[in-house]
């Protein structure tokens, strides 16, 4: 399959050209971002996100650009957007006079967030059994038992790629069950 063939494809919500294209750039991705973050983990993820975006806004690929660097510039901006996330949350700096003093947010939930938290987390479990089983599954995997890619991939018998494949597909199908209520 050509590159620009599977775009027209993707375009038109096709799976395998979703594989094919995700097989094709996972590495170019996935190893620019590995250079900027010096964290696999937190590349990885970024890739996820990047292709994540990137497949729910295909129709606004533009074919004179290479979709490769298109691809570059929706992780660079993914990355930028969780530095300035982070950077936000960690501390905030107040001056007063000469003297400086760093204010550190205290992360622990309250009695109402803990509250509000099990509510929101009993809605999410009523949502994500609206979902197919498979889907289900690859959900508790990740998300609940916390297991990696590669374990997913190993506990499923699945190639790797088509684990990230579901898991975004089944994250798609969550958010929009969780929109619809």
């Amino acid at each position: 399959m050509e590159i620009d063939q599977a775009i027209k494809l993707a375009k038109n919500n096709d799976q395998k050209a979703f594989n094919f294209l995700l097989d094709m750039f996972w590495d170019d991705v996935y190893g620019f971002q590995l250079k900027r973050t010096q964290n696999e983990n937190d590349a990885e993820d970024i890739t996820i996100q990047t292709f994540s975006k990137a497949f729910d806004k295909i129709d606004t690929f533009n074919e004179i650009y290479t979709f490769k660097t298109w691809l570059i510039s929706i992780s660079k901006n993914i990355h930028i957007d969780l530095l300035r996330k982070e950077k936000n949350s960690i501390t905030q700096v107040i001056s007063n006079d000469d003297q400086e003093v760093f204010e550190v947010l205290d992360g622990a939930p309250s009695p109402e967030d803990k509250l509000i938290t099990e509510q929101h987390l009993a809605k999410l479990l009523r949502d994500i059994k609206k979902l197919k089983p498979h889907y289900q599954e690859i959900i508790n995997l990740r998300y609940f038992q916390e297991l990696s890619y590669k374990e997913i991939a190993q506990e499923l018998g699945e190639p790797m790629n088509s684990v990230k494949v579901k898991l975004l597909r089944a994250k798609k199908l969550l958010a929009e069950i969780i929109r619809r209520n």
